[in-house]
């Protein structure tokens, strides 16, 4: 997962011409009555999925970056997991070796590894790769492919592992026949071991385009994908702003989600035109994303994503830091918004809290009041996150779908410790 953060520079010369702006709009303000919202939004409500009584299969990934904390977290509720996917493995290199990231030779990999096994839990390493020019390289090849088949059978019968998980994104539309080749040769090289698929989300094609390509290429095949896969561990987050529909059904806030409940369901729908319902689990994140929006007059224009967080670090800039509350978005995130510590607008929190703002809006709110009144851009922070909340929502689609499960990504220690009160 890579970061980008883009940071707003103002130019000394224009420094103080805003700040004294800022102020002199700011007192105006203050003697205005409240903004009524741009637009409705709804905020999400409590409904009865309630998953007390959830009795699904559920798998977790373990990432190599923070395995000590994961290795822990999975340690402590090892009776609620199914299936553990180490995430540890990557393809590397002209010749697509299979690169150890964790060293699963250290002591507290081992005592995992046999507390799992003395559990019935079954253990499926990970294989990532994200060089689509690579993989073609490789799967493209009859000869190549064969090699880096034996490569991961290998690494299974080496490490005693139940099967393998292939999580193989950023693939060309071109590989979309050589990916179900190798999946089929995968298959069968594996014998009884399992093979289990993350795949990506794919968005209905009606949401996604306000004009649908022709003609419309995809990178995988889902039919043929349903065929060679024991399991299919779908990828149901990153959604960000992928459904047009959805962008325009939530007009009026900030809009820019891990991963939608009303997104996911679409995405579930789709997918169970060709994947059987009992090889699926739903993808279930554990983490958020900080996003730095440039408010002009009327919406939230531009987002520049900042970091990437996990709950403990959201809940010290809400509770600690910022004193911004944490509310929920009509899709089902928990989201928050506020003015950074170096931002001239932070001037802005003095403004009353516009009339019908939602919980965790309500620096995003002001920022849209200040721009709307002076036709100036202002900067806010927003986090959007899924936690406990959030995963509920996607533990009823597993019911509603009779569904295989849900697969955690990711468990390193870091994630909602509610989320484990669900299983």
């Amino acid at each position: 997962m890579t970061t980008n953060s883009q940071s707003m520079a103002l130019k000394p010369t224009n420094f103080y011409f805003i700040g004294s702006s800022v102020l002199l709009v700011l007192i105006m303000l203050l003697g205005l009555t409240p903004f009524q919202a741009l637009a409705s939004h709804n905020t999400s409500k409590d409904t009865d999925s309630s998953s007390a009584d959830y009795k699904d299969k559920v798998s977790v990934w373990i990432p190599w970056w923070s395995d000590t904390e994961g290795l822990k977290s999975a340690t402590k509720n090892i009776k609620k997991i199914d299936a553990v996917h180490p995430f540890v493995f990557e393809v590397g290199g002209m010749e697509a070796d299979i690169v150890d990231k964790a060293n699963l030779n250290e002591r507290q990999w081992k005592n995992f590894l046999r507390l799992a096994r003395k559990n019935d839990v079954e253990v499926i390493p990970t294989i990532a790769w994200f060089d689509g020019a690579q993989i073609d390289y490789i799967l493209s090849d009859k000869k190549r492919r064969a090699e880096h088949i034996e490569k991961i059978v290998d690494m299974v019968d080496d490490g005693r592992f139940d099967g393998v998980n292939i999580d193989y994104e950023q693939k060309l539309a071109k590989n979309i026949d050589d990916f179900s080749v190798f999946l089929k040769e995968l298959n069968k090289a594996l014998g009884k071991k399992t093979l289990t698929c993350a795949i990506e989300a794919r968005t209905p094609a009606d949401s996604r385009y306000k004009e649908i390509p022709v003609p419309l290429t995809y990178a995988n095949d889902y039919s043929e994908i349903n065929k060679y896969c024991d399991r299919i561990e779908l990828m149901t987050y990153d959604q960000q702003r992928d459904d047009l529909k959805l962008n325009a059904k939530r007009l009026g806030y900030p809009y820019m989600p891990v991963a939608d409940k009303e997104w996911v369901e679409k995405v579930l729908e789709n997918a169970l035109k060709d994947f059987d319902e009992d090889k699926v689990s739903v993808g279930v994140a554990t983490y958020g994303r900080a996003w730095d929006i440039t408010v002009a007059p009327e919406w939230f224009r531009d987002y520049n994503k900042v970091a990437t967080l996990n709950q403990p670090r959201i809940k010290e800039l809400s509770e600690d830091i910022y004193k911004a509350p944490i509310g929920r978005s009509a899709g089902g995130e928990a989201v928050m918004s506020y003015f950074p510590e170096d931002s001239i607008f932070k001037v802005l929190n003095a403004l009353p809290v516009p009339e019908g703002t939602p919980t965790g809006m309500e620096a995003a709110a002001k920022a849209l009041l200040f721009a709307n009144a002076t036709e100036m851009e202002v900067p806010v922070r927003f986090i959007t996150y899924n936690d406990a909340k959030s995963a509920e929502d996607k533990l009823a689609l597993v019911k509603k779908y009779g569904l295989y499960g849900v697969a955690v990504f990711k468990v390193d220690g870091e994630e909602d410790p509610d989320l484990w009160k669900l299983f």
